[in-house]
């Protein structure tokens, strides 16, 4: 009964414990196998590989599934609590990369959805101790957060320019240049809007032309419009993060609210909180 404990015990610290020797070399054969899953099934939606290595790539794939559903089976068997991995992000990922090889016995087109492993690539991150790099993503989010009715303030206005503009180019130039509705204006304005310029939809008279121009200047005048925001946002969040205090130099305390610099001494405001 022990030795089957120890056995246990000994697969946890492999499977689940990445901090360890074993657990880091079987994590990173784990990445190397889902690697190559994934270059399989890429493989296999080419036409000339589909048509020369098909079966190959099905028994190679069946042998990555089978690998998988092992995977998933010893991490249930050694897990203590074998219903909350199960029902963990990385224990649906992982049931997830099984599922589709069994669907494909069925469903020819489900093999497709193999490309869902990638997911499991999440992995690495544990295996290069990326985590706590990871946890600085709450600035973005902040600022997203606080961000986010000026954009929609912005994407609004932007709507409402390519409409106008998409309406006035189907008036002036109408079906006879490729205008042939004012959907069909608007798309051609959200494409000059964002520099993007397809070609497939050009102005042939002077008018039209020149209203081109001005949208094609518009464009640029405003794309840096929702970065200035974000990025405004951001370094607010990152000041957020910081503890305001008297100034320790000179002991003054009253300072604007949004003062990072003594107004008497010059010296910084704000300390970092560890």
């Amino acid at each position: 009964m022990n030795s089957n404990n120890d056995w246990r015990q000994r697969l946890y610290v492999m499977v689940f414990q990445s901090d360890t020797v074993a657990g880091r070399r079987f994590d990173k054969i784990l990445l190397l196998i889902i690697l190559a899953s994934l270059v399989t099934v890429i493989l296999d939606s080419i036409e000339s590989f589909h048509q020369h290595f098909a079966d190959a790539l099905a028994y190679i794939e069946w042998g990555f599934t089978l690998v998988f559903a092992v995977e998933y089976l010893v991490r249930l068997y050694c897990s203590p609590r074998p219903l909350r991995y199960a029902f963990s992000f990385y224990g649906l990922v992982d049931l997830l990369a099984i599922v589709p090889g069994i669907l494909a016995l069925y469903y020819s087109d489900a093999q497709y959805l193999l490309i869902i492993r990638i997911i499991r690539m999440l992995r690495i991150f544990r295996v290069l101790k990326l985590g706590p790099y990871l946890k600085q993503a709450h600035y973005l989010l902040d600022a997203l957060r606080g961000s986010k009715q000026k954009i929609l303030v912005f994407l609004l206005s932007v709507c409402t320019l390519v409409t106008v503009f998409g309406t006035l180019m189907y008036v002036v130039e109408g079906p006879e240049h490729g205008f042939t509705s004012i959907p069909k204006g608007i798309y051609w304005a959200i494409v000059t809007l964002t520099t993007v310029g397809y070609g497939d939809i050009v102005p042939k008279t002077v008018l039209g032309q020149v209203i081109s121009s001005l949208v094609m200047i518009t464009g640029y005048s405003i794309i840096a419009v929702p970065t200035g925001i974000f990025t405004a946002e951001l370094a607010s969040a990152m000041r957020g993060d910081s503890h305001k205090h008297d100034c320790p130099v000179c002991g003054k305390n009253s300072h604007e609210p949004e003062a990072s610099f003594c107004s008497r001494c010059g010296n910084a405001l704000y300390t970092k909180i560890e």
